[in-house]
């Protein structure tokens, strides 16, 4: 017999109007967050399943050498026009409404994984940041090093994350400046935006002990009429077309392609392209940007697969919106 949930907040942040019942974010008997729609632990044998087992795109995988095209181009920095910036798998600068966020931050090398990418710029000319935004605390989205040299050029800058993420976040930047949303939450910021932490498919771990103990979730952020939708690391779910319908107009919709095989044990927490299709669809969102792809070599397929098989979906019609491939370090102009 399964326990009952329990469903927890953060008291001192205002909920978000939603278009059905909303108690709060789940945890389950142990205090462990869990995914409402699909409750699921990784076990160690699914692991080994994956490791062991032949890898059908071994040969072509070896044999690709494709990474993103990059641009060198620090212009962004000083124009102070409202633009989002792809720094490679899923770090981004978003100026929205002429406010500095930040998302995901990771500029180096991660433990066991070498980026493919460069940094397309200088990341020491990361200043005068208003936000940093932290979707969850997996090592190649919330990296120690990078977090270091941000909080040294920006004691200013807002640090906005998950439940029970406080506390990672202050050993790892010394900031007092962090606010932790439950899911469907709005956190506190300045008039000109509004920025919401909303459910993903997927999990938490950072040491031996600390599975999903610290919540991971997507960003809203939404300034100037405009609204856009990062879906942080999430397998697809019904979370996306919930989506579309609290927020009927969604401008940009930056989702992951890749780290998507085997789909037997990528799927609980990661999106195929074809199901990041889906879900940009299930938005109705104008414009959709892929990202967690091609800097970090995370699974079995080659690191063109995900690029290549979004191509081939939009050349069929597939996707309803518009796609922006951006290459690494390219400038979009929010219009």
């Amino acid at each position: 017999m399964m326990a009952a949930m329990e469903y927890v907040f953060n008291p001192d942040l205002p909920g978000m109007q939603l278009p059905f019942d909303w108690k709060g974010t789940p945890v389950d008997e142990n205090g462990k967050f869990m995914n409402h729609e699909f409750p699921h632990q990784y076990s160690f044998s699914e692991f080994l399943k994956w490791r062991l087992q032949r890898n059908p795109q071994k040969a072509e995988k070896k044999a690709d050498r494709w990474i993103p095209d990059i641009v060198y181009n620090e212009d962004f920095l000083h124009s102070g026009k409202d633009c989002i910036v792809w720094f490679g798998h899923a770090s981004f600068f978003i100026r929205l409404a002429g406010v500095n966020i930040l998302i995901d931050p990771v500029f180096y090398d991660i433990p066991l994984f070498k980026r493919r990418t460069p940094f397309p710029i200088d990341p020491a000319k990361l200043k005068g940041l208003d936000y940093i935004l932290m979707s969850h605390n997996h090592l190649d989205h919330c990296d120690k090093r990078s977090l270091n040299l941000l909080a040294a050029n920006n004691p200013q800058a807002v640090y906005l994350t998950g439940l029970k993420m406080e506390s990672l976040l202050e050993k790892l930047t010394g900031s007092e400046q962090i606010q932790e949303a439950g899911w469907y939450q709005q956190y506190h910021t300045e008039a000109r935006i509004k920025v919401f932490f909303l459910p993903a498919r997927h999990w938490s771990k950072r040491g031996l002990r600390d599975l999903n103990s610290q919540l991971w979730g997507a960003f809203v952020i939404q300034g100037d009429g405009k609204t856009i939708y990062f879906a942080a690391d999430s397998g697809y779910g019904s979370h996306f077309e919930d989506v579309g319908r609290i927020f009927p107009h969604i401008d940009y919709c930056i989702v992951g392609i890749g780290a998507y095989k085997p789909a037997f044990f990528m799927s609980q927490s990661h999106i195929s392209p074809q199901d990041a299709v889906k879900a940009a669809n299930d938005m109705h969102a104008k414009v959709m940007i892929p990202m967690h792809y091609g800097t970090f070599d995370l699974s079995d397929e080659p690191l063109s697969d995900p690029f290549n098989t979004l191509k081939e979906l939009e050349k069929q019609g597939a996707i309803q919106g518009r796609l922006d491939l951006l290459k690494v370090g390219e400038e979009l102009r929010i219009h």
